[in-house]
């Protein structure tokens, strides 16, 4: 019993944890109602281990630890999966950063040659 109410408690924190906006990026709603339905899945499975049998059963897999496995799995999957989507994106953006600073410092450069011309002659 104590282990379910440690584990309710640290699914909510973590629920919590991650629904809290942040400075630069606010979240999507599809994600914080997966979310939360992901929390409300792991308090009743906590509390009622014997469901997630009752449901693994339901579709088709004999246990609800293998269950429980498949979805972590997939969503490790859609986990890497947008990681590596936004990494892309930021390496683009750097990219694009880098390439405008470049040319802001050629510019500059050019100016600086150009006035440095018209005082030599």
């Amino acid at each position: 019993m104590v282990i379910q109410i440690v584990l309710v408690v640290g699914v909510i924190a973590i629920g919590i944890f991650f629904t809290r906006p942040t400075g630069s990026d606010s979240h999507l709603a599809l994600r914080r109602l997966f979310l939360g339905a992901f929390v409300v899945v792991a308090i009743l499975s906590i509390i009622f281990p014997t469901w997630l049998t009752w449901f693994a059963n339901l579709v088709g897999v004999g246990r609800g630890a293998d269950l429980l496995l498949y979805a972590l799995v997939l969503a490790f999957l859609v986990y890497v999966s947008t990681a590596y989507r936004r990494n892309v994106q930021i390496n683009r953006r750097i990219t694009q950063l880098a390439r405008q600073i470049t040319l802001a410092k050629a510019a500059i450069d050019d100016v600086d040659a150009s006035s440095q011309d018209s005082d030599e002659r």
